[in-house]
């Protein structure tokens, strides 16, 4: 498929994305994120590995919608869990409900 990312064609095939992403170890999630072969990785770094540009040439946006069109499943990174705090030493925790 023809796609359009930071003003340059590129003809792109789901197979070869996958291809091009076999062996690179997956950035924090953190904004835009797509799932290649069960791993979810920043849209910006798959950007960078199929265009081999610069991160900074193009936007989330553009790779997302072009990993779309492939077929591939982009989202939102997951929150981050949340600490548990100990309830003890929460600043209200030293005076007695009782």
């Amino acid at each position: 498929m023809r796609c359009v990312i930071a003003r340059f064609p590129f003809d792109l095939t789901k197979s070869e994305v996958e291809q091009s992403m076999e062996g690179i170890r997956p950035e924090p999630a953190v904004g835009s994120c797509v799932t290649i072969d069960r791993r979810v990785y920043p849209v910006k770094q798959v950007g960078q590995v199929i265009t081999r540009q610069d991160r900074r040439d193009f936007t989330a946006a553009e790779v997302s919608r072009a990993l779309t069109r492939l077929g591939f499943t982009c989202h939102e990174a997951a929150p981050a869990p949340q600490e548990h705090t100990d309830p003890s030493t929460l600043p209200w925790a030293d005076h007695s409900l009782g």
